[in-house]
């Protein structure tokens, strides 16, 4: 809360009071008459608690301040005012068009699309004057908005870090002003409520004794295991890059002229294209050798590239690449390139044919196809997976193991990913997937590393209960 920054995520691990921390910082600026602030969360039912909770807090420390049921929104004696709202639907944030709020906060955050952030991030302006304007986040990991917070908060810089993103504006005279917005990503873990810790003791050593991802992610707040996770087999351990056992990157390498190449592809223009290069061994072991993405760095946006150029480099790439360069490639892509027209009444299909880049039509049974890729993530005794990817295919390391279930598909018991989601690389990786089927295989699970003790000097005492 002491930060300057403009903006500042707050989250991680359960148990931090991130939900307190956006509704106290809400209060810092209402005695200020023009002042408006708006706390957000995904739907009305989850507002309804923050709601329930700022009656006790606000209730106590401005007792002449009102609460409007119908409007959700504290009036506070200086005319200032705090706003609840939800954005359920994507034709919601209309509810928001033409409105400023000095400050916006955004609880549970990463259940909002990068879309919906940016667009309510348009509302952050000054509703008058002597006031500052700024955003606060408050989340777990995982959810539809799991990558856009993590690229721009997690990765760049270390927890606690600045990070400066330098904006050039052109004025209407021609000169141009260099603006320096900065935002920060503050942990949250359990030890920072120690009232909770006081209240309930044991709510620590229930977290330490959950399985091996839920701790992780519940009371150490990685941002690598998440609830909801679709691909929670999958393991990204830099320390067996080059032995291949219990990870599912590897270090590149010159894979054998006679492995089988295949080249998956999910079209896009306004949203990006994924297109991916597979490598099969005699053991039908699967190896993501290259990829390429076209997206302008945004979250889930197109470089709005034609299909025929889109094909041109899909044949620079395999003229040139050592690990595809004369080699024969079957192309699998989305079956809807065939009917999706473009420019002169050509279908998607028939520009890249033209440029000599060829597609078969995928197979369209998505739950079968999800299936498809569990069974090659999953690890046999020994720490082997029938899928593996190398090191330098950063899109698919960050966008695949983020992806979440849709939680309406779930509920009507069919299982799959949401399509809200940056799902361009998953879909043509189960193409391919597809094409190749693996048979059913149970995950196991790393063993615990086992301490060199020959003599049990080491050994726990035992402490033994007997029921009377």
């Amino acid at each position: 809360m002491s930060r300057p920054e403009y903006e500042v995520l707050y989250g991680g691990a359960a148990g931090g009071g991130k939900s307190d921390a956006l509704l106290v910082e809400a209060l810092r600026q209402v005695d200020v008459p023009n002042y408006k602030a708006l706390i957000m969360r995904k739907t009305f039912p989850q507002l309804s608690e923050l709601i329930e909770r700022s009656r006790w807090i606000y209730g106590r420390v401005f007792p002449r301040a009102r609460y409007n049921a119908s409007e959700h929104v504290w009036r506070f004696p200086s005319g200032a005012l705090i706003r609840f709202g939800s954005l359920q639907h994507p034709q919601d944030r209309f509810n928001y068009q033409g409105q400023q709020y000095d400050l916006i906060c955004f609880d549970e955050a990463t259940h909002f699309t990068a879309d919906e952030i940016e667009f309510l991030k348009s509302r952050n302006r000054p509703s008058g004057p002597d006031t500052r304007v700024y955003m606060r986040y408050a989340t777990n990991p995982g959810g539809v908005g799991h990558v856009y917070f993590r690229r721009r908060f997690i990765d760049p810089a270390p927890p606690g870090t600045t990070i400066i993103q330098p904006v050039r504006v052109r004025q209407p005279d021609g000169s141009e002003l260099v603006i320096h917005l900065d935002r920060m990503f503050v942990p949250s873990t359990v030890f920072d409520n120690q009232a909770l810790i006081r209240n309930d003791p044991k709510y620590v050593a229930q977290l330490q004794t959950l399985p091996e991802m839920q701790r992780k992610q519940l009371l150490e707040g990685s941002w690598d295991t998440f609830s909801g996770q679709v691909f929670e087999e999958w393991r990204n351990e830099p320390d067996h890059y080059d032995d291949q056992r219990w990870t599912h990157v590897i270090t590149p390498f010159r894979i054998p002229d006679w492995w089988r190449i295949y080249r998956g592809m999910d079209w896009g223009f306004e949203r990006p294209f994924s297109v991916g290069w597979y490598a099969i061994d005699g053991d039908g072991r699967m190896y993501r050798i290259r990829e390429y993405y076209g997206t302008n760095g945004m979250s889930n946006t197109g470089v709005r590239m034609t299909p025929d150029a889109v094909a041109r480099q899909i044949k620079q790439i395999e003229a040139t690449d050592p690990n595809l360069k004369g080699k024969s490639i079957i192309g699998v892509a989305d079956k809807a390139i065939a009917q999706a027209v473009v420019g002169e009444r050509q279908t998607v299909k028939a520009l890249m044919q033209a440029e000599g880049v060829s597609w078969l039509p995928s197979k369209s049974k998505r739950y079968q196809g999800l299936m498809e890729c569990h069974y090659r993530l999953a690890f046999d005794a020994e720490g082997l997976p029938m899928f593996y990817c190398f090191s330098n295919c950063r899109h698919f390391i960050e966008l695949v193991p983020a992806l979440v279930y849709d939680p309406n598909k779930a509920q009507g018991g069919m299982e799959d990913v949401d399509t809200e989601m940056e799902d361009h690389i998953y879909d043509e990786w189960r193409y391919v997937c597809m094409e190749n089927p693996c048979p059913a295989r149970e995950n196991h699970e790393k063993p615990p590393a086992v301490i060199d003790d020959p003599l049990d000097l080491n050994k726990p005492k035992r402490t033994m209960f007997y029921r009377v």
